[in-house]
């Protein structure tokens, strides 16, 4: 029944902001699921008193997703679905709070999701070769042996 009554509030969010598939929304809950979870596994106290995520925490989280979830097809499968930076992220969560899927703090901003990371340094550049390939024999002319 909450799956519904999401897939409910997203068909209503999308009909005033229509930038984004409904596959990011689900996206963005499994990922503050994800992220709840991991910042539950580390011994802070902090992840034992609060289950709220900053938008920094909330981002990380999103990016360990995607990576174990599209590998390097990650990028473009968030393109995809209109997400092309992190603000779009914030944007998104920002929608869900105004429909109270989401909670938020006093303190929490939109602006808090903006410039954490490039898509291209989060989801392009961990499956990029670390070094150059190896050159191959030099293609210059050499001169024959024993010519002077």
């Amino acid at each position: 029944m909450q799956d519904l009554e999401f897939a409910e509030v997203v068909a209503l969010i999308r009909k005033e902001d229509p930038r984004f598939d409904r596959k990011a929304y689900d996206f963005v809950r499994l990922g503050l699921d994800h992220t709840v979870k991991e910042l539950k596994k580390k011994d802070s106290p902090r992840a034992s008193t609060s289950a709220h995520v900053s938008g920094r925490e909330l981002l990380e989280g999103m990016r360990a997703y995607a990576l174990d979830q599209y590998g390097p097809l990650t990028k473009t499968v968030l393109n995809s679905w209109g997400v092309k930076r992190c603000s779009d992220f914030g944007d998104i969560v920002f929608n869900l709070i105004e429909y109270n899927v989401f909670s938020k703090t006093e303190n929490d901003r939109r602006e808090d999701f903006a410039d954490i990371y490039s898509f291209e340094d989060a989801f392009v550049k961990p499956f990029l070769p670390t070094k150059p390939p190896a050159s191959g024999p030099s293609s210059s002319p050499t001169e024959p042996v024993g010519s002077a």
